[in-house]
């Protein structure tokens, strides 16, 4: 019996069951210079690719982006595989072009939606707890994983996961009217913050007078001592001193007037000088 040598089709598989074919057109891309030309076949192929640009996005959609931005940064990352793939390295081009796209999608996470700027370093760490935190978790039907047990499974040290846990909280930001906990018997983040204290502006003016008052005559610093610390009248400082309540009236007055003009036209020489 003779062998069937009759020759049998062959199929090529592809990433996607609906990949258009634009071999051809990668080619006519490749010998052509840039142009007009050039530059409306590209546009071609990213069109016809555009439906697996969106299902890759597709991925991402249950991490806080809307699937539009999504979208939008997925065919940007399509327009960069079409603009540098060289088919004259024999892949594929899905193969080149769904690591493009992905990285783009990623890079966008990466890069523009951190409500608090993190170190890469500290992001890849985040990565890494995260995605090893939803493996343990799955093999034990949703507990929480200990940070020994998520440093055992990736490698990293106790102080790198508790690193990329803190990075957990630094993706998203709370609104300032946000209650945490139990609504019903929970505060605003609003009740938290702190007012402003009144005294530090007292210590302020205190530091500033404190070398004018030391460089007053004598008898101009005893007087307001008498007065604003030992809270003596004008009366009795003038009976203790041997002047008259009014005499003691317009010391207070002139001298308070110049220590004032004093602090506001010269504050950077007080500070200096205390």
């Amino acid at each position: 019996m003779q062998p069937d040598r009759t020759p049998k089709s062959r199929t090529t598989k592809r990433t996607y069951d609906d990949s258009p074919d634009t071999a051809e057109a990668f080619r006519r891309i490749a010998a052509l210079p840039d142009g007009p030309e050039r530059a409306a076949l590209c546009q071609e192929v990213v069109r016809a690719w555009m439906p697996m640009a969106v299902r890759l996005a597709r991925r991402f959609r249950h991490r806080g982006e809307s699937a539009e931005d999504l979208a939008q940064v997925a065919q940007l990352g399509l327009v960069k595989a079409v603009s540098r793939f060289d088919p004259s390295l024999g892949n594929a081009f899905p193969s080149f072009a769904i690591p493009t796209i992905l990285g783009e999608v990623k890079r966008h996470f990466r890069d523009e939606l951190w409500v608090v700027h993190v170190p890469r370093r500290v992001q890849e760490l985040r990565g890494q707890v995260r995605s090893a935190d939803h493996e343990l978790s799955a093999t034990r039907g949703g507990t929480i994983s200990a940070v020994h047990e998520i440093a055992t499974h990736t490698g990293l040290t106790e102080a790198e996961v508790r690193l990329g846990q803190g990075a957990l909280e630094a993706y998203t930001a709370w609104s300032l009217d946000a209650v945490p906990g139990h609504p019903t018997d929970g505060h605003p983040l609003t009740d938290t913050l702190g007012d402003i204290e009144p005294d530090f502006d007292l210590i302020v003016d205190r530091e500033a007078l404190r070398p004018l008052l030391r460089a007053l005559p004598e008898r101009e610093r005893e007087i307001l001592y008498m007065r604003f610390f030992c809270e003596m009248t004008q009366a009795g400082i003038g009976a203790r001193l041997g002047v008259s309540q009014m005499h003691v009236s317009r010391l207070i007055t002139r001298t308070c007037a110049r220590l004032h003009a004093q602090v506001m036209a010269e504050p950077r020489a007080f500070r200096k000088a205390s």
